[in-house]
């Protein structure tokens, strides 16, 4: 058997030729040979990056967001039965009552935003933040919520929304992934990969879960014994194999394969240096609450800044335990402590962003899957069940206009009155944002043209500067 580098140079593109082409084409990324290559927007982009703070659960707006005097007048009184007829809740049955809420609320920046005391850290970007008050959307249990949040349909096998984005845009970092996923909490959100999947979207669009610990993206670091030189003409090896089969039979996951290579290699060196905070200062570790070396939400903003001061193009944080229903998680000890565990760090990015000149090109989102309701759960501690029809999110960055209270809901926050935003109007706008027309951003897969917003949804030029 001859030697793998005979092989190699008998090849028609041996290594010297793949060189050599990658030279004269101004290397890898100006091929357009590789799927994550930058592409050019439909038109002018206003942001260059997204990074979605999701907050797993539901995050009560009631609790922390809209104060409602006459939701505590209401304490202990039933709902009148027309609010209830036809709608489906998770767990209220027969005709619930009233649940007031016991949280001090004031007014903060010029935008006089309500805010809660669980909150006392989001005072500091009230200011530069788009408040949309009138959230909707139409699926009321948490996975296929989170699902449709994230990938537009409440079913499983959808591309998600950062699957979308570097499909369509690619990515400016050439040795990360395009599309990151961090996650916090005692555990993964329900849904789990599904909501970074790439779908039926060729793979390398799939969103990367980094890990907690040293290691933080599996199969990366070289086996014992392995150096880096030989590393390097094992991925040469391969992507010359690899482009030869290309040639042949172009197929797409053919290119993702090399591009995964490729990207690995390149992040066996960038990844380790990406997860080091110790080079960060102490004050900005002061800034966000993290510790280096100890796994957080906090260290998972300070990250999210990090990557995309290095190209990614969509960031994903998922923070669980959000789902404040009674019981062991109530609106109680277990409210305080998770806006604990993010507040700080949530503001404490967009003021980052912003001081490093960033906030203008990068989008910031922060909300769940959905609301809570303004009628309790009969249980031993004070809970909310799930709620689809008003709820409060905020957005910041990417040409969002600042210090906006956009929507208004009823005096108990069942129903919006004004300035309905659907989830599907979201996803438009944030594309649009990103120079992509939600209608024109489609895949053909099984006979018709797919897209994230499906048939649905409206850029809403009321939020936008």
């Amino acid at each position: 058997m001859q030697p793998r580098r005979h092989f190699l140079s008998d090849c028609a593109l041996g290594l010297g030729s793949v060189a050599l082409a990658s030279l004269l084409n101004g290397g890898a990324k100006a091929e357009r040979r590789d799927p994550l290559a930058p592409k050019k927007p439909h038109f002018e982009a206003q942001a260059k990056a997204v990074i979605f703070l999701f907050m797993a659960g539901g995050p009560s707006q009631l609790e922390l967001f809209t104060p409602k005097p006459e939701l505590n007048k209401l304490h202990g009184k039933p709902i009148p039965k027309s609010f209830i007829d036809g709608k489906r809740f998770a767990f209220l049955k027969g005709t619930p009552t009233v649940l007031g809420c016991n949280r001090t609320f004031a007014k903060h920046g010029d935008c006089g935003m309500d805010l809660s005391e669980l909150l006392p850290h989001h005072k500091e970007i009230v200011d530069d933040v788009t408040w949309i008050r009138g959230m909707k959307t139409d699926v009321f249990n948490h996975g296929p919520a989170k699902c449709f949040v994230n990938t537009g349909s409440a079913q499983f096998g959808r591309p998600s929304m950062g699957s979308w984005l570097t499909y369509g845009l690619g990515s400016e970092s050439e040795n990360l992934p395009g599309f990151v996923v961090l996650q916090s909490g005692p555990r993964g959100p329900r849904g789990g990969a599904a909501l970074y999947s790439n779908g039926f979207l060729p793979s390398t669009y799939q969103g990367v879960p980094f890990l907690k610990g040293p290691a933080p993206i599996l199969d990366l670091k070289s086996p014992p014994g392995v150096s880096d030189q030989q590393q390097g003409e094992f991925v040469e090896a391969v992507r010359d194999l690899n482009k030869i089969r290309q040639a042949e039979v172009h197929d797409p996951e053919i290119a993702t394969r090399i591009a995964a290579y490729e990207t690995a290699f390149k992040m066996q060196t960038a990844a380790p240096e990406l997860m080091d905070l110790s080079k960060e200062t102490k004050e900005t570790l002061l800034k966000y609450g993290a510790e280096v070396g100890k796994p957080s939400f906090a260290g998972n903003c300070l990250l999210a800044r990090r990557l995309v001061e290095r190209g990614v193009r969509f960031i994903q944080l998922y923070h669980t335990d959000w789902d404040h229903h009674g019981g062991a998680i109530d609106l109680g000890k277990s409210l305080e402590q998770v806006c604990k565990e993010t507040d700080q760090a949530s503001a404490a990015l967009v003021k980052d962003l912003k001081a490093k000149g960033l906030l203008d090109s990068t989008i910031v989102v922060w909300g769940g899957e959905f609301g809570r309701t303004p009628m309790g759960e009969p249980r031993e501690t004070i809970g909310r069940d799930h709620h689809i029809d008003a709820y409060t999110m905020w957005v910041a960055g990417g040409g969002f206009k600042r210090g906006a209270i956009h929507g208004n809901t009823d005096d108990i926050g069942y129903t919006v009155t004004d300035g309905a935003v659907h989830v599907h109007d979201l996803q438009a706008t944030l594309l649009h944002q990103m120079g992509m027309d939600h209608t024109k951003l489609t895949y053909r897969f099984q006979g018709r043209d797919y897209r994230l917003t499906d048939v649905h949804g409206k850029v809403v030029k009321e939020l936008l500067g």
